[in-house]
């Protein structure tokens, strides 16, 4: 008689705890709804206390401009997220006034990478998803506008270029400023069957790779006048990154061989050089270019996108190797800091500007490995943004990750990247959106071609 009590109320239990368990995909759909709801809230913020200007001040419930005058990279950026998460009122109120209100015709200085990544990319984006002419007259008219630029001696283009009048200035720039225009410039030629765009990207990326060491290594900094380099550390983060990325990104969606042989000669080196297994984590440290010794340990969170474009390019074991340590360093304070040098195992950034990269390698990761740690991952990343950055209108960066002090600054690309690459990690066309898309650095998607 005990014995079938026992048996009884061991049923009774399973099957009163798996009445009150949610089914993962439940628990998925839950984040991912939750997580459009509070990009929502942080767009109706922007429209009250930012709409017409550049960037959202969300403590002091201000604005921002980045030049003399507004871009309107906000909502230029955060468009793709909207189409993502199919926020269908808010971007057709975008696309309106994109179409209607905005003219790039300014006298104004801006920064040639910058406005490329966001604004370019963020119009070509829009076309894409629309096919709306004006779009992409507007696109052209923008690329355009960069050209001038590209016109140095070496081909890398200048820091900056006036909108207007075409004039130029600024000879020193890091190689992700003067070597990451291949992608959006690529498609710009594709959507508009002119390959000048393309021509001068592949030009400049050129220019960079055809300086690199003996040894295969390219420096940080570079003078696009002399095409000397000023600073000769090699590494794959912060100030070199995106041209990284895009060698390979670009190969992948437009198809050009010659600039695969780049990638692949290009990894080689890094892989033969910059590994560094220091205290049982994985990291990539930064060297000289021209002998390959370490020169310092030192990493920026920017450089935690390098896991997503090794799961990418074919490479997961390096990749979770990597995803590993970044993982590790978030964990010592619930938000990773801007700078870190693991070699003495201390912070010397303490910032953290609600990047996107370490949450971007997660969700590739399972994307590529179905392995559901990493979307876990990202739900502890999620739910430490909720505790640490949001504030009662939107999100706010944190001037120190062992304080938690805020900044009165929410970076355009939280709504373009940071929120886009969490959704997609439980949103159900999150699983598949990889396999159809290929990003940009600043997460705008376009369709592979077929």
């Amino acid at each position: 008689m005990k014995k079938v009590t026992s048996i009884l109320m061991i049923s009774l239990l399973i099957i009163s705890l798996s009445g009150c368990k949610q089914p993962t995909e439940d628990k998925n759909l839950v984040l991912a709804n939750q997580i459009k709801e509070e990009f929502r809230i942080s767009w109706q913020a922007y429209k009250t206390y930012a709409w017409k200007h550049d960037g959202l001040n969300p403590v002091s419930k201000s604005w921002t401009d980045w030049y003399e005058e507004s871009l309107h990279i906000s909502p230029i950026d955060a468009y793709s997220t909207m189409r993502v998460m199919g926020l269908e009122q808010e971007a057709g109120e975008v696309l309106r006034y994109i179409v209607d209100s905005v003219n790039f015709d300014r006298d104004i200085f801006v920064k040639t990478f910058e406005v490329n990544i966001r604004i370019l990319g963020g119009l070509l984006a829009m076309y894409q998803f629309t096919m709306d002419e004006n779009v992409l007259a507007k696109a052209e008219d923008f690329g355009r506008r960069l050209l001038p630029a590209f016109e140095s001696p070496t081909g890398i283009p200048y820091y900056s270029v006036n909108l207007k009048t075409g004039a130029v200035k600024g000879e020193h720039v890091n190689v992700a400023e003067g070597g990451s225009y291949l992608f959006e410039m690529g498609i710009l030629s594709q959507f508009t069957g002119n390959p000048v765009y393309y021509e001068n990207a592949k030009r400049a990326s050129k220019a960079i790779y055809d300086r690199r060491s003996n040894i295969g290594l390219i420096g940080q900094d570079i003078n696009i006048v002399t095409g000397e380099w000023l600073d000769k550390n090699s590494h794959i983060g912060c100030c070199i990154d995106s041209y990284y990325e895009y060698l390979y990104k670009s190969w992948l969606l437009l198809g050009d061989p010659e600039v695969k042989k780049i990638w692949d000669n290009s990894i080689a080196a890094i892989n033969k050089y910059l590994i560094d297994e220091h205290d049982s984590l994985f990291w990539y440290a930064q060297v000289d270019m021209n002998t390959g010794e370490i020169t310092n340990r030192i990493v920026t969170l920017y450089d935690a996108y390098f896991p997503a474009l090794l799961a990418l390019s074919g490479d997961i074991p390096k990749a979770e190797k990597f995803q590993h340590s970044w993982n590790w360093l978030w964990d010592k304070n619930g938000l990773e800091p801007s700078v870190y040098d693991y070699g003495r195992d201390s912070i010397t950034g303490p910032n953290y500007d609600l990047n996107p990269e370490i949450i971007e390698s997660a969700y590739y990761l399972f994307h590529f490995t179905g392995d559901e740690k990493y979307r876990q991952m990202n739900e502890k990343y999620w739910n430490d943004l909720l505790k640490y950055c949001k504030n009662d209108i939107a999100f706010s960066s944190i001037e120190n990750v062992i304080t938690k002090e805020r900044k009165d600054y929410m970076p355009t690309f939280f709504f373009a990247e940071t929120l886009k690459y969490l959704y997609l990690t439980f949103a159900p066309e999150g699983k598949t959106f990889l396999d159809d898309n290929v990003f940009s650095t600043e997460a705008h998607p376009f369709r592979k071609l077929k």
